[in-house]
């Protein structure tokens, strides 16, 4: 099965603790990584966890608050120190993109690979696809435009059976065929069921990134099966009215779209300082709703499995 873990460097709220860094994520699959915001402290946490600078290929920027983006152009500009190759993707609001090509062009003007900045915009669609990838967008409830991000895997090949193929003398050259699902036809016209020389491909996986947002029922069928999800728990139930005025969700709400979404597990982030950086009650108002639920924190690495 491919590697598709995810990797918090950052899970607290707006103002940095001495517990927690602002939203940061890093999402590893098949040996490159792809940042999910990047506030301040991202780069340290990710020497800390031993990710690689020179396999970081896309950065995405949920939305414009400084607790999501101020800590991008310190790492960008890391990269260039590090002999960063190749290109590295920036997907952001507009004006996000026009504020970081100012600023690196006053810090950073020279680097020694390329900077993309494609444009993200407050609407649902893809905006990334690779041979085995999907990335796409989804429209989120908070005080500024904002969207969550769902990576999901493709459709997997099926696998060989190799005795079953010896058995019935199939040659090389059908094998790409077999694992694309079709049936083997003898010369003599004959047809062997591809089930019976194939086994069954790997599930397909896929990981919802869902913060800021107000609670939204809607969500739960946008991102309908999804086999993790991480979705924002900046409030306990005692301060559901401040998490609807500021474009937040409790813990119970968080686990409540996991529910409905009927997803494989839910983590919760972005937590509010006010819990210094013991957000138990958090965690036990989630699982009554959705038992199956962790807290993130940094330095934790889940396995897509």
């Amino acid at each position: 099965m491919s590697q598709f873990s995810i990797n918090i460097l950052g899970c607290g709220s707006a103002t940095p603790t001495a517990f927690h860094n602002p939203s940061a994520q890093a999402v590893e699959y098949r040996g490159q990584l792809m940042l999910v915001d990047c506030g301040e402290g991202a780069q340290a946490m990710m020497r800390r966890m031993r990710l690689k600078f020179s396999r970081l290929s896309h950065v995405f920027i949920s939305h414009l608050h400084g607790d999501h983006f101020f800590g991008l152009p310190g790492l960008l500009s890391t990269l260039d120190l590090q002999d960063k190759n190749g290109t590295v993707t920036v997907h952001a609001f507009e004006a996000g993109l026009d504020v970081l090509r100012k600023t690196m062009a006053i810090f950073c003007p020279d680097p020694g690979y390329e900077i993309i900045y494609e444009p993200i915009r407050n609407t649902e669609a893809t905006i990334l696809e690779t041979d085995s990838l999907t990335v796409e967008t989804i429209r989120l409830s908070h005080r500024v435009p904002c969207v969550g991000f769902i990576f999901r895997e493709k459709p997997k090949l099926r696998h060989i059976n190799g005795e079953m193929v010896r058995f019935h003398n199939v040659p090389n050259y059908k094998m790409a065929s077999l694992r694309q699902g079709e049936d083997f036809i003898r010369p003599d016209g004959s047809v062997i069921p591809n089930k019976c020389l194939t086994t069954d491909a790997d599930p397909a996986m896929s990981y919802a990134y869902l913060s800021d947002t107000a609670y939204n029922p809607a969500l739960a069928e946008k991102i309908q099966g999804v086999d993790l999800l991480f979705h924002e728990a900046t409030y306990d139930d005692a301060f559901d009215k401040l998490a609807g005025k500021y474009g937040h969700s409790t813990a119970r709400q968080a686990a409540m779209t996991a529910r409905d979404a009927g997803a494989g597990r839910l983590m919760l982030g972005h937590f509010s300082k006010r819990y210094n950086g013991n957000e138990t009650l958090l965690l036990e108002q989630a699982r009554e709703v959705f038992p199956n639920t962790i807290l993130a924190r940094e330095g934790l690495t889940t396995q897509l499995i």
